[in-house]
């Protein structure tokens, strides 16, 4: 935990590798953080030999209380990004019923997004920087246009964002 960092009460982390939060990055209360740690025996992810379960937390990134994150494999969330409201889900691990197999994708949400709330996101998502994802939005895949509005289930592309928008150049984390 970098300098000004915090998790806030009620918080519960367990079976991960690691939890890394650099300058200011905040873990609000309530939130259930899990993973499923290399280090064990099970044949669980045993073909998944770069697998790290972790949750990364750039520079004043936020989450704020009662989501629960599945960090079974990384979930990385960008400086200045923001997972609001409550009840969302990251799910990196499912059950690939194909091969009959525990897997698991990284998520990976960019820098200055805004996470709504009560959204569901899966493994191998990817929110790119400066974008929105809508509130009880489904992001089940990877996107990559910047200045742009995700929202639905599944999600798609909505709109374009105001590149005018303050949210996504503000140098504090907090909003007022």
């Amino acid at each position: 935990m970098a300098a000004g960092a915090k998790i806030d009460h009620f918080t519960v982390a367990i079976h991960l590798d690691l939890i890394e939060m650099d300058k200011t990055a905040t873990i609000g209360r309530g939130n259930w953080i899990t993973g499923f740690p290399t280090s064990g025996k099970s044949p669980h992810f045993q073909h998944q030999n770069d697998r790290c379960a972790a949750l990364k937390l750039g520079h004043s990134a936020s989450i704020t209380k009662n989501h629960h994150l599945d960090c079974t494999n990384e979930i990385s969330i960008g400086q200045f990004a923001t997972v609001a409201g409550y009840n969302s889900q990251f799910l990196t691990h499912s059950i690939n019923v194909s091969e009959n197999i525990q897997d698991s994708l990284p998520i990976v949400i960019g820098e200055y997004t805004f996470v709504g709330t009560n959204v569901v996101v899966l493994g191998g998502a990817v929110l790119p920087p400066r974008s929105v994802l809508g509130a009880k939005s489904l992001l089940n895949k990877k996107f990559l246009d910047e200045w742009t509005l995700y929202g639905g289930v599944p999600a798609k592309a909505v709109k374009e964002i105001n590149r005018e928008s303050k949210y996504f150049t503000r140098k504090s984390g907090f909003v007022y």
